[in-house]
């Protein structure tokens, strides 16, 4: 699964990157102290904000399902934590959800074509809900909704060209997005959404089940899906992950599914369930 691939390779990236970097300050640019201590202090203070971003505990937040129709999860928390295979940018508990309306409807993995459109995807232009009553903190809609990295090659490129999203912020790396304070500490981000589809402004008053925007492909993303995790700041650059839990209409707790499960919602946008 390409999502599920150029996630795992992701886990050493911004590691990587940051050491990288700081070698090259230490070594060559910021000689000011003795032996380039000032490139190693910039080193070590970043490396202890990605440590950081992952020492919250607290009980989970219930939360509806931000999607409608029948969705396969990836990189699921209820099969392991962090769910991404890395703490920063309030990832802890993230969830991946790929619109799959039926089988066969949706492009897989394959040598070829190397890269798709995003129209090719089903999930491209899905609506995409606020999973809660909320006020509306951060938006983010400049970014453009460029071709899959579903063949092999695509993921390569995905892995050496894009890795440098990182040195640009986080903006670069989840896409168009939409912030909400969900109050009592807790942020909801919903992430690589399609470029000028945002239908909120920061500020506004939303209410649970009312459009935000529209799934897209912007950002560090291999096809059209949505990303959805909850935070306890706006910030995402220093953000730790808040564990949440679904819940339907009524307000009755259902499990979370596990990586490969579909979960399936009505147009009400009750959770009807999930399945394998």
């Amino acid at each position: 699964m390409p999502v599920r691939v150029a996630l795992v390779l992701s886990r050493l990236r911004l590691p990587a990157m940051i050491a990288f970097f700081g070698l090259l300050l230490s070594d060559h640019w910021l000689r000011v102290l003795p032996g380039g201590l000032l490139g190693w202090l910039i080193v070590i203070g970043v490396l202890l904000l990605l440590v950081r971003a992952g020492t919250v505990r607290r009980d989970p937040v219930a939360v509806r399902p931000p999607v409608t129709g029948r969705w396969l999860v990836l990189n699921s928390p209820a099969s392991r934590v962090p769910s991404h295979g890395i703490q920063a940018y309030g990832q802890t508990y993230a969830i991946d959800l790929v619109y799959d309306p039926a089988e066969g409807a949706r492009p897989t993995h394959a040598w070829w074509p190397l890269a798709r459109r995003p129209d090719e995807f089903p999930a491209f232009g899905q609506p995409v809900y606020a999973p809660a009553d909320a006020i509306v903190a951060r938006v983010h809609d400049r970014e453009r909704d460029h071709l899959s990295r579903t063949s092999p090659l695509g993921i390569l490129y995905l892995f050496t060209v894009e890795l440098f999203r990182e040195l640009f912020g986080p903006n670069r790396v989840v896409g168009n997005h939409v912030i909400l304070k969900l109050g009592d500490g807790a942020y909801a981000m919903l992430a690589h959404l399609r470029r000028h589809s945002i239908r909120v402004q920061a500020g506004q008053a939303v209410t649970a089940g009312e459009q935000l925007a529209e799934c897209g492909n912007s950002g560090n993303s291999t096809e059209p899906h949505l990303h959805f995790q909850l935070m306890d700041r706006a910030s995402v650059a220093i953000a730790a992950g808040i564990p949440f839990q679904l819940v339907d209409g009524d307000g009755e707790h259902v499990e979370v599914p596990k990586n490969g499960r579909r979960l399936v919602t009505t147009a009400s946008d009750d959770l009807a369930g999930a399945r394998s």
